[in-house]
């Protein structure tokens, strides 16, 4: 291998197919840790190794080790658990990780808390359910999601389908996971005589994600990931194909402007049967392609910007012996969830709750999300979906079921009033756990929200949707480059203020204000919903309306996210005035 090649690629390339040392660190009794490399590896299991960095002084004074356990993911192609299942993984949290379940913006659940000891009891029950972990971190294709909203019953059939589908065909073949996991038997003949047809050696140079939408709903985010599938339907709603987009990715690094979020474009058209040799093709471009170097530059959509849309769609025409076809058609409106009730074309009724930061448990005096879903579970005949937007859909219940559901709902307060704002935030877990947090996230976007409620309601904007995201770090894994409002961690209780986003996903926002604290962002905000409540156009997003109204600057897409800055002529006159 090459000298100049980034540090996990030599971490890969010495792991035997992601072994490592994996077995002799998750074995080792002394420690609550695992090696550095084996640190890198285990994402590839699924697997993060944090620690409580609420203690991390508290143990530091006493020389003790930090209160280290594991974050398990689990890969869920398209969210859709069944009623056994979501009791499987509600007891597991109870008994083995932090006593809650946590609803991902990659639709599927997390474990937290999860100590070294309790790995391996951990992934057995998980295996038990008929899930795995495996892929749902590391430099492969993550977890797949798939359009929820279940109103086009046969679109969003075809959709989950090719999720599920797109994900077992690009999921690595080593024979670690279940050697390590499951006391499944060694490779005959050694590790060496494996073989990782997609992959290869080295697998991707960076993180992997894929999306599958069912227009008008853009509830997957499709123009914030890797490689999309956009569902073309003819007259009766069934699949005529897909549209194929490439090269979005939300994460950048601060002070660091050649890194960027950027959204996905168009690449072409392609037939249902060649939507999986297309994800095959798309995929092992950018296993070739991307920068192995740099790991900050190696994402697909900076493959892409090097060498331009064009080439890519010639290479993956040449991969796959045939040409795309011309983008069809479609529109996105929102990116949102659709909350209560929704009758599918076949007659089932789907319920989609609220899921504040996708945290399902008991708030005293609030919802009993955990006892409340376990309930459900118990009865429930049909399916949960998780959404990409961290909420669940009690799916598939037939009419005479309803009012049974409904009983259940009331009794554990799970539809408790939640206002607009509300409905439309996301934030992502950042401290105490995750390590590369440098500011609440998760555990402080609620207080805000409520705060900005006030405001809102002053402006009469109180029922208006508006996204607003919260990220600990600049990393976006709640996708706040695209939300109207996005607040990224800088330092502990400083942000920085992105505005502009797109209500329907579509467009990336710009910096408006660094280094906020909870006051200045009201202080910011303010003066634009005073506004956007006198000045706006009828049926004008807030997002449209701050950009129509310079406001601020629009992004057009990658490296001129960080170009133009600031609040724009209107929101200085806005501070004159004050």
């Amino acid at each position: 291998m090459k000298k100049d090649l980034a540090r996990n690629e030599y971490i890969k390339d010495a792991s035997r197919y992601l072994r490592g040392t994996l077995a002799e660190g998750v074995a080792d009794g002394v420690t609550g840790a695992i090696s550095e490399d084996d640190q890198q590896l285990v994402k590839f299991h699924g697997m993060y190794m944090q620690d409580d960095r609420d203690l991390r002084a508290e143990r530091t004074k006493k020389k003790l080790e930090k209160a280290f356990s594991f974050m398990i993911r689990l890969r869920i192609p398209g969210g859709v658990v069944t009623p056994a299942q979501w009791l499987q993984l509600d007891n597991i949290a109870r008994t083995y990780a932090n006593g809650t379940l946590r609803l991902t913006t990659r639709q599927t659940f997390q474990y937290h808390g999860v100590i070294k000891q309790n790995l391996k009891t951990t992934m057995k029950a998980i295996d038990a359910s008929l899930l795995d972990t495996i892929a749902a971190c590391g430099d492969v294709n993550r977890n797949v999601l798939a359009a929820t909203n279940p109103r086009h019953t046969t679109a969003h059939a075809a959709a989950h389908k090719l999720a599920t589908d797109l994900s077992s065909h690009l999921l690595p073949k080593t024979g670690a996971y279940r050697e390590i996991w499951l006391d499944g038997e060694k490779i005959a003949g050694g590790e060496e005589a494996e073989n990782e047809p997609v992959y290869g050696k080295h697998y991707l140079p960076r993180k992997f994600k894929t999306v599958v939408a069912v227009p008008p709903d853009n509830d997957v985010d499709i123009y914030a990931h890797d490689l999309g599938f956009i569902a073309i339907l003819d007259k009766k709603g069934a699949i005529e194909g897909w549209n194929v987009t490439i090269g979005g990715g939300m994460g950048m690094t601060h002070g660091e402007p050649d890194t960027y979020p950027r959204t996905a474009d168009v690449l072409g058209f392609c037939a249902p049967e060649d939507a999986i040799k297309v994800g095959e093709a798309v995929l092992t471009v950018q296993r070739d392609w991307g920068d192995r170097t740099n790991r900050k530059h190696a994402r697909l959509k900076y493959t892409v910007e090097d060498r331009g849309l064009d080439a890519y769609r010639a290479e993956v025409e040449t991969r796959i012996g045939k040409k795309l076809g011309a983008p069809r058609p479609f529109a996105f409106d929102a990116n949102y969830d659709r909350y209560g009730w929704t009758e599918g074309d076949n007659g089932r009724h789907h319920l989609t709750l609220f899921v504040e930061n996708g945290r399902v448990r008991d708030i005293p005096d609030g919802p009993q999300l955990l006892a409340g879903l376990r309930k459900i579970a118990e009865v429930h005949d049909g399916e949960f979906r998780c959404t990409a937007n961290q909420n669940v859909v009690i799916a598939n219940v037939c009419s005479e079921d309803r009012a049974k559901i409904d009983a259940l709902v009331a009794a554990y307060k799970l539809t408790a009033h939640t206002g607009a704002l509300r409905r439309n935030a996301m934030a992502c877990v950042s401290l105490p756990t995750c390590g590369l947090g440098l500011a609440e996230s998760e555990r402080y976007l609620p207080t805000l929200v409520t705060a900005l409620e006030e405001r809102l309601a002053i402006h009469g904007l109180a029922e208006d949707e508006i996204t607003i995201r919260m990220t600990g770090c600049p990393n976006g894994c709640a996708r706040p480059y695209i939300a109207e409002i996005g607040l990224v961690g800088k330092r502990p209780e400083q942000y920085n203020l992105y505005l502009g986003g797109d209500f329907a996903g579509k467009r990336l926002s710009k910096l408006y204000a660094e280094d906020v604290t909870h006051d200045g962002i009201i202080a910011a905000l303010d003066p634009l919903f005073a506004a956007y409540a006198k000045k706006r156009k009828k049926g004008e997003r807030f997002g449209n309306f701050l950009i129509r109204g310079k406001y601020v600057a629009k992004t057009s897409n990658g490296a001129d996210f960080h170009k133009n800055t600031g609040p724009g002529p209107a929101a200085q006159s806005l501070a004159g005035a004050a």
